[in-house]
C-alpha cells in the first residue's frame, strides 16, 4: 500500500472514529447526561479519544503485517445510563448515535458520488477520496452493530430483548467484561480470519447501492 494512501486511509479512520464517539457523548447528553461534556470529551481533538489498543497497536500490527485493511476504534465516551431521561429506551439510543452517523457520512459522500456529474465534481481525487470515506463509515456502522458485547450492536438488541432473555445477555457481557482483553483478541482473530471476507463482501453491497459504483 502506497504511503500517501495510508495516510489518507489513517486520517479517515480516525476523524471517522472520533466522530462517532463524539455522536455517542452528544446523544448522552441531549439525553440529559452531561458525563461526556464533563470528561472533555465532545471534541475533534484525537488526544482525549486514544485507546491504546484500539487506536494505535492493532492499526499498527494490520499496517505491519499487510493485511490489505485497517480497523480501530477509540476509547469509548463515558456516559451514566442512570442520567438517561430515558430508561428504557436511553441506553440503546446512545449506542445507536454513533453508527447512524457513520451511517449519514457515507449517505453524504455516497451520494456526492452517484450524483458528481450532475454537481459538475469532476476531480478524480474527490471520488477517491470521497469513496474511502462512504467505504470506512460503512464499515465503521455495519461493525459497531454487531451484537457481541462491548459493540454497539449489543446495547441495541439488549433493549429489543425481552426480560429475561436481557438478563442472560447481560451476563454474558459481564462475562465478556471480565476477561476484556482476552475476549477482545478472540473476537478480533476470529472476525479477520474468518468473518472478514463475508463482511466485507456486505459492505461492498452497500457501498455500491449508495454509490451507484462498485468498490474501487
Amino acid at each position: 500500500m502506497e504511503p500517501t494512501l495510508l495516510l489518507i486511509i489513517v486520517v479517515i479512520l480516525i476523524l471517522s472514529v472520533i466522530i462517532h464517539e463524539i455522536s455517542h457523548g452528544y446523544a448522552a447528553l441531549y439525553l440529559g447526561d452531561p458525563t461526556a461534556r464533563l470528561a472533555g470529551r465532545l471534541t475533534l481533538n484525537p488526544l482525549p479519544h486514544i485507546d491504546p489498543l484500539g487506536t494505535i497497536i492493532i492499526p499498527a500490527i494490520l499496517v505491519l503485517s499487510s493485511a490489505g485493511f485497517v480497523i480501530g476504534w477509540a476509547k469509548p465516551v463515558p456516559y451514566n445510563p442512570y442520567n438517561l431521561r430515558n430508561q428504557r429506551w436511553g441506553e440503546a439510543m446512545v449506542a445507536g448515535a454513533g453508527p447512524l452517523v457513520n451511517i449519514g457520512i457515507a449517505l453524504i459522500f455516497g451520494l456526492l458520488i452517484r450524483f458528481g456529474d450532475v454537481l459538475s465534481i469532476v476531480s478524480i481525487g474527490f471520488y477517491e477520496v470521497a469513496s474511502l470515506i462512504v467505504f470506512i463509515n460503512i464499515l465503521l456502522a455495519i461493525f459497531n452493530l454487531i451484537p457481541v458485547p462491548p459493540l454497539d450492536g449489543s446495547k441495541v438488541l439488549h433493549a429489543l430483548l425481552p426480560y429475561h432473555l436481557a438478563l442472560r445477555y447481560e451476563a454474558l457481557g459481564e462475562f465478556m467484561a471480565r476477561y476484556g482483553l482476552i475476549t477482545t483478541f478472540a473476537f478480533i482473530f476470529i472476525f479477520i480470519f474468518f468473518l472478514w471476507p463475508l463482511f466485507f463482501h456486505f459492505v461492498s453491497a452497500v457501498f455500491s447501492l449508495i454509490t451507484g459504483t462498485t468498490l474501487f
